[in-house]
């Protein structure tokens, strides 16, 4: 059996462009993409347009479902919100579990969103960077076991880590090149799984610099 896992990250965060927004934000710890973000995750889209995707899971975090739902504009397909994608729920960077828009308001501004998937993992404040990783992985293995299509993962850094990790990993942790907006291709045939890109920013016209996490 050959199955393609596509995974992800978010576009560029209005808070990576504008610090001050977070300061007067209702929900800082969620903001959203950017315009330059925007055109990341349209060029994302284009990139995968002719591909043969089957299902898309996002993060519920806002940055996440919108760069999803360009992809999904273009592939004609539904987004299924997955917890196990989350954002790392990191203490240090947030004081309590992240403030973020309820599922019925996400698929009242994303009709694309399907309300009767149940997540198959749930991510719990606070945790570790293991555990976000560990999580994260679990979720990838989940996924690809039950959705045996070719699937898109749409996640943050420390998720397209862990997700990676979770199907490629093995005793040699991968490196992943998690910039904004990149891509990282896995293919499993038969029992195998093997990397076929690693972060790439091909399909984007502007790429950072410094790979940002928070």
């Amino acid at each position: 059996m050959t199955q393609i896992v596509w995974i992800a990250r978010h576009a560029n965060r209005l808070d990576f462009v504008n610090p001050d927004w977070f300061n007067t934000a209702e929900r800082p710890f969620d903001p959203p993409i950017s315009d330059d973000g925007t055109v990341q995750a349209q060029q994302l889209a284009q990139r995968l347009k002719t591909e043969n995707i089957t299902h898309i899971f996002a993060s519920p975090f806002l940055r996440t479902v919108q760069t999803a739902n360009q992809v999904a504009q273009v592939l004609d397909l539904p987004i299924k919100l997955e917890s196990g994608l989350s954002e790392w729920l990191n203490p240090v960077w947030m004081p309590t579990m992240p403030e973020r828009l309820s599922i019925e308001a996400l698929a009242e501004l994303f009709p694309r969103i399907d309300t009767s998937y149940t997540a198959r993992v749930i991510a719990e404040y606070p945790e570790t960077g293991e555990q976000a990783l560990e999580r994260s992985a679990k979720t990838a293995r989940l996924l690809a076991d039950e959705f045996s299509e070719d699937i898109l993962l749409v996640g943050h850094g420390a998720s397209v880590l862990g997700a990676t990790m979770g199907l490629v990993g093995g005793i040699s942790k991968p490196e992943v090149n998690a910039a904004l907006c990149c891509l990282v291709k896995i293919v499993r045939q038969d029992q195998e799984w093997v990397m076929e890109l690693n972060g790439d920013t091909s399909h984007l016209s502007q790429t950072e610099k410094v790979i940002r996490f928070h």
